[in-house]
């Protein structure tokens, strides 16, 4: 990030009233020593399917993981996965 970047992000946080800081610090695990910035990204950025898909398929290519056990992988984790997101669709 260049200079006029921190600058303006600087400039950005510091324009965000008190409850705003906190919410802030809350949504990227700013005051937690367990999680960090990098979790909170990974968290609302990649799904756990998308993940768990691309963690097969790199496993696939590198460990040699053959191409039935990544379609086991792959679709147990996501059928399962699928089944528990609509049961709390369903619920709530």
């Amino acid at each position: 990030m260049n200079i006029d970047g921190k600058e303006t992000l600087k400039k950005a946080i510091n324009s965000l009233d008190d409850n705003q800081k906190e919410a802030l610090k809350k949504e990227l695990y700013l005051d937690r020593k367990d999680k960090g910035i990098l979790d909170a990204v990974q968290e609302r950025v990649i799904s756990r399917k998308l993940l768990v898909f691309i963690v097969s398929t790199v496993l696939l290519w590198t460990a040699g993981l053959d191409s039935d056990t990544w379609g086991m992988v792959a679709m147990m984790y996501i059928g399962g996965q699928s089944a528990i997101d609509f049961a709390k669709i369903w619920k709530g």
